[in-house]
């Protein structure tokens, strides 16, 4: 038997906050800063922006943030999103976009995709979730199946033009595939968890990302999750320590919905944790779109400090 659901905020925090709207300002400028984040998470594409989630360590909160990413792409944007699975070991992904069934996977997707083929075709072979998004997984639930480089060569750029939108949750770094998408996404995003271990090992990762090329650290957003809610690790002390080469350092908080596991159900995540995801998502997408031809960035860094 399933435990309850629970809501991401304390009822004690929910009430204190009804009671500040009612005399107080600061709900104009929470509405202020999620109206500055829609902005940019919609701003138009003119080829699909594919963004890399990963990190150098299981357990940091991955599968997690790339499904915050995709159901607040989903949420925001108009046109397709697709969250595609290239850590099916475990099949993280689909349980926390509510997917229960899984029909087919990308390996089957590779064997079958054409370019003639319409996005209402390929559909039929996805499998949607909340918000209007689109899941492709690794596998069909096996456990410990791996997704190989060839495959997932074919999947990204076969798919590429059919949406808008695609958040690929990747293996731990250093794995192969984790690294491809690292050099072939428009934007990537590295998951830390906050502690010392976890900050100190993804500045170590950034390092490499900036001796690969100039335009890596520029396009990637780290996110510090927040696993309990006395944390080891300050997000000034993580900002400082990973801010490095251009790179954009933003926090996820501690909410009671997201550690109990399971489908995240959007309407009972906390308020700090759907802000703090609008502005993940408004500066992942500001820094995927500066990588097109002649796009300058929009006022999403705002929206993401």
């Amino acid at each position: 038997m399933q435990p309850k659901p629970r809501h991401g905020d304390p009822v004690a925090r929910r009430a204190g906050r009804a009671l500040r709207r009612m005399f107080a300002s600061s709900a104009a400028a929470d509405t202020d800063a999620v109206t500055r984040a829609a902005y940019a998470i919609q701003q138009p594409v003119a080829t699909g922006r594919q963004i890399a989630v990963s990190s150098i360590r299981g357990g940091a909160g991955k599968s997690t943030v790339a499904a915050l990413l995709a159901l607040t792409y989903a949420h925001y944007r108009a046109d397709p999103v697709l969250a595609l699975e290239a850590d099916p070991a475990l099949g993280t992904l689909p349980h926390r976009l509510g997917v229960r069934e899984v029909r087919w996977s990308s390996s089957d997707l590779a064997q079958i995709v054409d370019p003639s083929m319409l996005i209402t075709d390929l559909t039929g072979y996805l499998l949607p979730f909340a918000g209007g998004g689109w899941l492709l997984p690794g596998s069909q639930g096996a456990i410990g199946t791996r997704l190989d480089i060839d495959t997932y060569r074919i999947v990204m750029t076969s798919l590429r033009r059919y949406f808008a939108t695609t958040v690929v949750d990747c293996e731990t770094l250093p794995a192969e595939v984790a690294r491809a998408a690292l050099v072939t996404t428009q934007a990537r995003v590295l998951v830390a968890p906050a502690t010392a271990e976890g900050v100190a090992s993804t500045r170590s990762v950034l390092e490499w990302m900036g001796g690969l090329h100039r335009s890596m650290l520029p396009t990637t957003v780290v996110v510090v999750t927040q696993a309990s809610p006395d944390t080891a690790v300050g997000i000034r002390d993580a900002v400082a320590h990973l801010g490095v080469g251009g790179a954009a350092v933003l926090s996820l908080p501690y909410d009671r919905h997201l550690a109990a596991g399971g489908a995240i159900r959007t309407e009972l995540l906390g308020e700090r944790t759907l802000t703090a995801a609008a502005r993940i998502a408004a500066e992942v997408m500001d820094r995927a779109v500066s990588r097109e031809p002649g796009r300058q960035r929009t006022a999403a860094g705002d929206a993401g400090s």
